[in-house]
């Protein structure tokens, strides 16, 4: 025997707990810290692009005002991580207006990779505030052909094992 559950429905508590939800999920955009400077302080998340191509993934990340020293690139797993951090830049002035636009601070982009990535082939390079990372394919197994002999021993057929995935 099963019981049944009379449940109210209530649609002010409906609406305002996606308020609460809505608001938890733009808090981080629009509830930051105010700057002294800039009166306002934008989170940087550095453009990437990943293409692909038969032999390898190419990871491509706009990193304008940085150098190979503010960028760290690991792997761990099959999760490759770049980040960094672009410093605030504050001069002094005397008079005049001034405005910031430009965002700084911490970044960490992610990305999960495919099984079997060799770490030691990952190759990284730093130019014109571009960063570029080649990540070579992992092999691919081939398929391996096991000779099945027939109880007399007369006929000899090749089975193809199924390939596993890399």
């Amino acid at each position: 025997m099963s019981t049944l559950t009379l449940v109210r429905l209530e649609p002010a508590r409906e609406l305002s707990t996606l308020q609460h939800e809505m608001n938890r999920l733009f808090g981080s955009f629009f509830e930051e810290p105010l700057d002294a400077v800039a009166g306002a302080r934008r989170r940087w998340i550095p453009a990437i692009d990943v293409a692909e191509t038969p032999a390898e993934y190419v990871l491509r990340a706009d990193l304008p005002g940085l150098s190979s020293e503010d960028v760290t690139i690991e792997l761990e797993e099959n999760v490759l991580t770049v980040s960094g951090e672009r410093k605030l830049e504050r001069e002094q002035k005397g008079e005049g207006y001034r405005r910031i636009e430009r965002a700084s601070g911490a970044f960490s982009r992610s990305l999960t990779l495919p099984r079997g990535i060799d770490p030691a082939r990952i190759s990284a390079r730093f130019a014109d505030g571009v960063l570029e990372v080649h990540i070579p394919r992992p092999e691919q197994r081939k398929p391996h052909r096991v000779a099945i002999e027939s109880a007399d021993g007369a006929a000899t057929v090749e089975a193809e094992a199924a390939p596993t995935a890399a």
